[in-house]
């Protein structure tokens, strides 16, 4: 049980004094930078899927 304890209490420690937290600009850049590429990525997707989808109705439609 005491390794437990030690483990809590050195995870705290750390996580008061030697964790560096972000200053409220950098964590709004870093918001930012993540839903700009979120979009981005999601864009990409959304016009291959498109891209496919016309692709396959164009190859079912020879078939038809």
């Amino acid at each position: 049980m005491s390794k437990v304890q030690a483990y809590f209490r050195d995870s705290y420690k750390e996580m008061t004094e030697k964790v560096t937290w972000p200053t409220w600009a950098q964590l709004q850049q870093s918001t930012m930078i993540v839903l700009v590429a979120t979009l981005f990525i999601t864009a990409i997707v959304w016009l291959m899927d498109l891209a496919s989808n016309n692709l396959l109705k164009f190859v079912y439609s020879l078939f038809k």
